[in-house]
C-alpha cells in the first residue's frame, strides 16, 4: 500500500494515511475514502513523505504493518509567508 505520512511524534511509529476511491452504488459518484494505519519505522521518515507500507505480524495491540522504502519526499524548505510591514512598504507614519 502506498500512502502518505500524516503523523511522526510517537518513537519508531508513524501513523500513514492510505486514499482510496470508490463509487457509489446508485449514483455512480466516485468518493474518495482515507484509511489511517500506525506503521513501524525504522528508516526516519517525515510528515508529508509518501511511503510503501507492507503487513507485518503485530508488533503492538494497534501496529500491523512496517514502512518499507520512502518513495518522495516532502520538500525541505519551510513555506513562511512574509507578512509586509510598514517600514517594508515605504510608507511613514
Amino acid at each position: 500500500m502506498i500512502g502518505k505520512v500524516v503523523s511522526t511524534k510517537m518513537k519508531n511509529t508513524v501513523v500513514v494515511e492510505v486514499e482510496r476511491f470508490s463509487t457509489h452504488p446508485v449514483y455512480k459518484k466516485r468518493l474518495r475514502r482515507s484509511s489511517r494505519f500506525l506503521a513501524h519505522d525504522e528508516i526516519g521518515t517525515r510528515v508529508g513523505d509518501q511511503v510503501r507500507i507492507e503487513s507485518i505480524r503485530p508488533k503492538s495491540r494497534n501496529k500491523y504493518h512496517q514502512v518499507v522504502e520512502v518513495i518522495a519526499q516532502e520538500s525541505s524548505e519551510k513555506k513562511v509567508k512574509k507578512v509586509p510591514s510598514k517600514a517594508d512598504s515605504g510608507e511613514e507614519e
